[in-house]
This record gives structure tokens, sequence and C-alpha cells, in this order.
């Protein structure tokens, strides 16, 4: 009985996947701001409504892996190891993501391109910045919810802060490293140095609390 839904579920998913793949195409060649929703759809064999039930605004078809990357940072602080803190947590699974090659923390020619395309266009810069903010309030939410205290817990929130500054500045020189010797290892040694530099200094910040 399940099957038909199984069935609709799929191909509901390969049809957005479709829709991302071929506006991703369109922006990277084009740019985010020359490319017309009618364009994607039309691309994609689809209606301009069926993109939108896919994707609510034009920038979610670029960032379609927003969702992606909150689940692993929900999925890491619930199901973490009760011996390791929040924090060191955080750390351990940025390590894991590029061990793992995640998609979304790959620092590569392709990688160049999906950040030209940001620094081109005022809208996906935006939408960039609004992300980063909705994943320090979903970080900071998550600690709380790992100490037992109230969703709006100022350490908690601090934080996250912290913590998401931290990964910002981390996945910003580790680009401009693939950028300027086109290596993918001495990026990623960038990326995880930075990263534990800034945990270092979480942890000290955070003496004291329940995420340290």
């Amino acid at each position: 009985m399940s099957t038909p839904t199984d069935l609709r579920t799929r191909k509901r998913l390969a049809t957005r996947q479709t829709i991302s793949n071929i506006a991703t195409r369109l922006f990277l060649e084009r740019g985010f701001d020359h490319v017309k929703v009618d364009e994607i759809a039309a691309a994609a064999d689809v209606g301009r409504m069926t993109v939108f039930n896919h994707f609510p605004r034009k920038e979610d078809m670029f960032f379609d892996r927003d969702e992606e990357g909150r689940e692993a940072l929900r999925s890491a602080l619930r199901q973490r190891n009760p011996g390791i803190s929040p924090l060191e947590t955080l750390r351990l699974l940025a390590h894991g993501l590029v061990a793992d090659d995640s998609p979304y923390m790959r620092f590569s020619a392709g990688s160049q391109g999906f950040i030209a395309t940001i620094e081109g266009s005022e809208t996906l810069k935006a939408r960039a910045r609004a992300i980063r903010d909705e994943i320090a309030q979903l970080l900071a939410a998550e600690l709380a919810h790992s100490a037992g205290r109230e969703v709006d817990d100022s350490d908690a929130q601090l934080a996250a802060g912290l913590v998401v500054a931290s990964w910002t500045v981390a996945l910003i020189q580790a680009h401009q490293a693939y950028r300027l010797g086109q290596d993918v290892s001495q990026a990623q040694a960038v990326f995880l140095a930075m990263i534990d530099k800034g945990s270092i200094g979480v942890q000290a910040a955070m003496a004291g609390t329940p995420y340290a």
C-alpha cells in the first residue's frame, strides 16, 4: 500500500533535483540576477508554479543544500556521545564533514564558481547573511535543548554566535586558500586549523557552562 506514495515521493524529489541542477547551471553560467524563473521552468520542462512549489524563493534553488546542512547540525547535537561536550561535538562534526567529502564542505574549482556567483549578486549575499543568522538561532536552540535549558538561554545564544562566526571565517579562509593555490588538501587544512583555533576560543569563553 505504501508503494504509490513512495513512487510519488521519489518523483517529487527527482523533479526538485532536476530543477535545482538546471537552475544552478544557469546561475553559474550567466549570473544569478540574469536568470529568470520562467527560463528555469522551461529548461526543466515544468510549469512556473511547479518551480515555486519546490522552491518558494528563487535563491532557494541556489542554496538547495541549506536544509541538509542544518540537519547535520541537529543530528550531531541530538545524537552526541554524552561524554563529549556540545562544543566539542561541533568541532568533530567539522572534521567529519571534511573527511566525508560533504558536498557543502568542498574547496574546489566547482566551489569557486559557487562563491563567485554569490559575490556577483546582492540578492544572494543578502540570503547568505540571512541563512547564517538563521543557523545561529537554530544552533542556539539545539545547544539549549542539549543542556535542558530554555530556548532563549543567553549562554546558548553566545556560544552559537561564536561558533557560527568561527565557521564563517574558516570557510572564507579555506576558499581563499584554494583560489590561491588550487590545492584541495591545503584548503581543507586551512579550514580545519581555523575551526580548531576557533573552538579553543569558544571553549574558553564558555567555560563553566554545560556547553564546554
